[in-house]
């Protein structure tokens, strides 16, 4: 588990629990999730990826309740994924959305975060995911 020394000899836990939320109409499971699952980061974070079967039956509003951060990839507007957000923003979960250069994002987005990150590819995403969560 990832920790910071603060001054005083205080110690600070950096890992976060992150839900990856995201539309089921695309290959999120080699463009999300594999880049996701390979990356550094997922040695220093906790990522709940809601598609991975032992999280299928998994309700999204309990999972919220031990969530930090909703990453949404949100290139591809869903119904299911705009229910999750809801939920996420009810909640006071901060929520922070990525989307590829090009896409063209849901208007109601901007009901529930100020935050839309624009990238060009899956290196992009990754980098600029790590520079958000640090």
């Amino acid at each position: 588990m990832p920790t910071t020394i603060l001054s005083y000899g205080i110690i600070e836990d950096k890992t976060m629990n992150i839900y990856i939320s995201h539309s089921g109409n695309y290959d999120y499971e080699n463009e999300l999730y594999k880049p996701i699952k390979e990356s550094e980061l997922a040695a220093i974070h906790h990522f709940f990826l809601p598609h991975e079967p032992e999280n299928i039956d998994v309700d999204a509003k309990d999972q919220l309740k031990r969530t930090d951060i909703l990453v949404a990839e949100a290139s591809y507007p869903s119904t299911g994924q705009g229910i999750e957000m809801g939920q996420a923003n009810v909640a006071g979960v901060p929520i922070v959305c990525f989307y590829k250069t090009g896409a063209e994002t849901s208007g109601s987005l901007r009901f529930v975060t100020n935050e839309l990150i624009e990238y060009k590819d899956t290196k992009d995403f990754l980098a600029k995911l790590s520079a958000r969560l640090a």
